[in-house]
């Protein structure tokens, strides 16, 4: 059994950056950390984020999605998993434009949201696994990637 649900992944980008991200051109992405939300409701759930670690470490050189452009700049932190079989993502990219600044068009092409990635200045996982343990009624598993 494929186990499935939203995922966040944290990320730490040690410079400023500018990014050709896709159709969105050139970004400016400023020194922080950034939490990305996605969905791994697909056939293969949660390997996803094994895909993005990989895409991350520069195993994987495939750029699919927004995300994939960002994650060979930055240092992958964590990922949030939240278990499920509901479409959480735009329900927390909601929650997170509250407290943290959107990247406005990144990795929301298939639904009505602003954003899917957001900026903090300071770590943010406590704050995400927070909020992603009130939306799902329970606790968030945290997964690292061995580096």
């Amino acid at each position: 059994m494929t186990i499935k649900g939203t995922y966040v992944l944290i990320l730490r980008l040690n410079n400023d950056t500018d990014i050709i991200v896709g159709k969105l051109r050139g970004l400016k992405f400023k020194k922080g950390f950034y939490a990305y939300i996605g969905s791994a409701l697909g056939t293969g759930g949660f390997k996803r984020v094994t895909r993005h670690f990989n895409v991350a470490s520069g195993k994987n050189h495939v750029r699919k999605w927004h995300i994939d452009y960002l994650l060979p700049q930055t240092d992958v932190i964590c990922a949030v998993l939240l278990p499920t079989y509901v479409a959480l993502e735009c329900t927390i990219a909601e929650k997170f434009s509250e407290l943290f600044k959107e990247i406005t068009g990144f990795g929301c092409t298939d639904c009505a949201c602003r954003s899917h990635l957001f900026f903090s200045g300071t770590n943010p996982e406590n704050k995400v696994a927070e909020i992603c343990d009130k939306v799902t009624g329970i606790e968030s598993i945290i997964l690292r990637p061995d580096i």
